[in-house]
């Protein structure tokens, strides 16, 4: 896969698109801008690798920053709030096929269906 080409196909942000289905979890794309909400996820960590831009994960007890090629694992039960410090972050994420992108938060912005690429 290559992951320039597969986010030249993504238009939008904040809408996750499944890549792959690797040991029970989805490997999804997405591009990230401005501030996404609060959540957590109760089940599941999340896997989130920043391919282009710079991106913020604010947590209850500080926050993280990330640029290309860098990873982060937020454990379940954390309260985060991603945020694209660049205009446009592309990220990679990895979570098991049960978790909703805005984990316990149901709001506008939740996606119940991904699509594919």
């Amino acid at each position: 896969m290559n992951l320039g080409e597969e986010f030249s196909r993504i238009h939008d942000c904040w809408n996750p698109r499944i890549s792959g289905e690797p040991y029970g979890s989805y490997v999804k794309l997405v591009k990230l801008k401005g501030e996404f909400v609060w959540h957590h996820h109760d089940r599941e960590d999340e896997l989130i690798l920043v391919i282009r831009g710079r991106l913020r994960m604010p947590l209850r007890d500080g926050h993280r920053d990330l640029g290309p090629g860098e990873l982060f694992i937020v454990p379940r039960g954390v309260e985060h709030c991603p945020l694209a410090l660049t205009d446009e972050a592309h990220v990679v994420l990895l979570k098991p096929k049960t978790a909703l992108d805005t984990g316990n938060v149901a709001e506008a912005r939740t996606v119940r269906e991904e699509g594919r690429i």
